[in-house]
């Protein structure tokens, strides 16, 4: 098990993820990063993007996330997300209504707090959308 970095995902509805993997990569606020077995202790926010887990040397599993936070240790990564989706399941029509409704969202805002939901919805909108065309891995 020492080659192997215990990884969970949690999101709201449900346990996504609990198992032993090789790699996974996690967009962290700051950057993505790469938690392997060994890792120094770190908690990080997570911006919206895809998590990528690695086996085998190779990317096996793509998930959207739609923010979250991040605990990583030397054993194990935990990733507690607002909202997690296989990419596979993203439904393109959907993410593009989705983009459209926060911009129309964002231009009726009459407050700072209105603003800064409208842009939040509007990075993870747009976060799916590229999880969808622009794979890193």
């Amino acid at each position: 098990m020492a080659d192997l970095i215990e990884f969970e995902l949690v999101s709201p509805e449900r346990l996504m993820v609990s198992r032993a993997v090789e790699m996974v990569v996690v967009p962290g606020s700051e950057g993505d990063f790469g938690a392997l077995p060994g890792h120094a202790p770190v908690i990080a926010k997570v911006r919206p993007g895809v998590i990528v887990v690695f086996d085998g040397g190779q990317p096996k599993e793509r998930i959207f996330v739609a923010g979250g936070f991040a605990e990583v240790t030397a054993e194990r990564c935990t990733v507690l997300a607002e909202q997690a989706v296989a990419v596979a399941e993203i439904d393109r029509a959907a993410a593009d209504a989705e983009l459209k409704d926060a911009r129309d969202d964002l231009g009726e805002a009459k407050d700072d707090a209105g603003k800064a939901v409208a842009e939040a919805a509007i990075a993870v909108a747009e976060a799916k959308l590229a999880a969808l065309d622009n794979p890193v891995y």
